[in-house]
C-alpha cells in the first residue's frame, strides 16, 4: 500500500489561484462568548479578565475552533490559519498569560491540522 500523494503547494500556485480562510474573531463573534467560554476549566481562578483573547479558545473551547476551520473548508478554503494571531509573549502579557504561549500556539497548530486531516479524507 502506498501513502496518498500530496500536493506541492508550489504547483498548485501554479496551476490556480488558493483561497485563504478569512477572519477568524469575526466567525468567533457570532459565538457572543462570555468570560466564563474564555477561562473553560483550566483558567476559572485565573486573576485578570480573559474574554477576547479569542487565542485562548483553542484551549479552552477547541470545539468552536474545529467549527470554524470546518467552516472554511467547506466555504472552499485552500489554506486554513491557526487560531493563533495573538498567540505571543508579548500580546499574551495583557491577559497575564505569557506562559502560555507556547501552549496556546501548540493547541492552534494542532486542532487546524486534525479538520484539515479530516477533510481531507473526506473529500481528497
Amino acid at each position: 500500500m502506498t501513502a496518498p500523494q500530496t500536493k506541492n503547494i508550489y504547483r498548485e500556485l501554479e496551476q490556480r489561484i488558493l483561497v485563504l480562510d478569512g477572519a477568524m474573531g469575526t466567525m468567533i463573534q457570532r459565538y457572543q462568548l462570555e468570560e466564563n467560554d474564555f477561562r473553560g476549566k483550566q483558567f476559572v481562578d485565573h486573576p485578570s479578565p480573559l474574554k477576547g483573547m479569542n487565542d485562548l479558545l483553542s484551549l479552552t473551547k477547541p470545539e468552536i475552533i474545529k467549527e470554524i476551520h470546518r467552516e472554511y473548508l467547506e466555504a472552499g478554503a485552500d489554506i486554513i490559519e491557526t487560531n493563533t494571531f495573538n498567540a505571543t509573549s508579548i500580546s499574551l502579557t495583557d491577559y497575564q498569560l505569557e506562559n502560555y504561549a507556547y501552549e496556546i500556539n501548540l493547541a492552534g497548530s494542532r486542532l487546524a491540522v486534525e479538520v484539515a486531516k479530516q477533510f481531507t479524507q473526506s473529500d481528497p
